[in-house]
């Protein structure tokens, strides 16, 4: 391990010092840049459907309103933790303070929740959309769908209020050393000296409610959509609905298996190291290949783009 890092003051109560990819130091510099990369992706691929959201009127519908604000999730997610993460990459320390590893731990775990309940609510649009055609105007007011994302925002917000204050309580002995390149719940619990047994069953039924139901949902509600769509006729319009409800389906696959496969894995040394990869995969890269899925092919964004470009070339008589 890097000598930085065992020679700083560890037990100092103002720091901490997040191992991340301590163990592979040859490995370092490889992954700032594929993260930088993958960082800028989403910060270009989602402030691009915010705005092209915002500007064109075609696109003021439930199912864009949704998006933009999945994309403006994925921005603050990523946000909250890749910027330290190239920092520690980039440098020998890896320090952060007890403040900034608070506020991580709280955004972070706010806006994982966040994402989790969103995605359920853009499965409930397509299935409105879908199966309830002639009432999705009704169902799917402007009202009601903004309701719909505040109730997602603040939900996650409260999820993370509990845990965090739990977190908060708990009293942390020895180093101070995280084994992750982020301030995660599971991590922080592992350094304290007293018994977390309550914490982590709290943390174990938040996680059932906020990852595993809402998995359920959404497969639900994709399970009658699929039904609904197989009784077409038209193979326009099935391919159509395939594409709109095909990216959705990727996107909840690229958030959630990860997830599960760290909530599901036994705890250990092997794991934990297995754990940071699979993190990393769902906090750098399914926020950037969210952009690409919901705009490649997709009709509605390609003629917002034209008619965008229409408005700014010289018009000539």
């Amino acid at each position: 391990m890097n000598e930085n890092l065992t020679g700083k003051n560890a037990s100092s109560e103002g720091y901490f010092i997040l191992l991340g990819f301590s163990h592979w130091p040859h490995l370092e510099v490889v992954l700032f840049v594929l993260i930088l990369m993958f960082y800028l992706m989403t910060l270009i691929g989602n402030l691009f459907i915010i705005v092209l959201s915002y500007l064109d009127a075609h696109l003021h519908t439930p199912m864009y309103f949704f998006l933009s604000n999945l994309s403006f999730l994925d921005l603050c997610y990523t946000t909250s933790s890749i910027p330290q993460l190239l920092v520690n990459l980039w440098g020998p320390e890896k320090t952060i303070s007890y403040a900034g590893c608070m506020t991580q731990l709280y955004f972070a775990l706010a806006l994982g929740t966040t994402e989790c309940v969103l995605l359920v609510v853009m499965s409930y649009d397509r299935y409105a959309a879908v199966c309830r055609p002639l009432h999705y105007t009704v169902l799917m007011s402007p009202r009601f769908c903004h309701l719909l994302a505040v109730a997602s925002w603040v939900s996650g917000f409260t999820n993370s209020a509990l845990h965090s204050s739990f977190t908060f309580w708990v009293p942390l002995c020895g180093h101070r050393q995280v084994d992750h390149f982020f301030c995660e719940v599971p991590a922080l619990l592992r350094l304290s000296c007293v018994d977390t047994r309550a914490n982590e069953l709290t943390l174990l039924i938040t996680s059932s409610i906020f990852v595993f139901i809402p998995l359920i949902l959404i497969l639900s509600s994709y399970v009658a959509i699929a039904r609904t769509v197989l009784r077409l006729q038209s193979s326009t319009r099935l391919q159509r609905l395939f594409g709109t409800c095909g990216a959705h389906l990727m996107v909840v696959s690229l958030f959630f298996i990860p997830i599960l496969c760290i909530y599901l894995q036994p705890p250990s040394g092997s794991s934990q190291e297995q754990g940071k990869f699979i993190a990393l995969f769902y906090t750098v890269v399914t926020p950037s290949l969210n952009p690409l899925i919901y705009t490649l092919r997709n009709k509605d964004v390609r003629g917002a783009v034209r008619r965008l470009v229409g408005q700014e070339r010289p018009v000539h008589s």
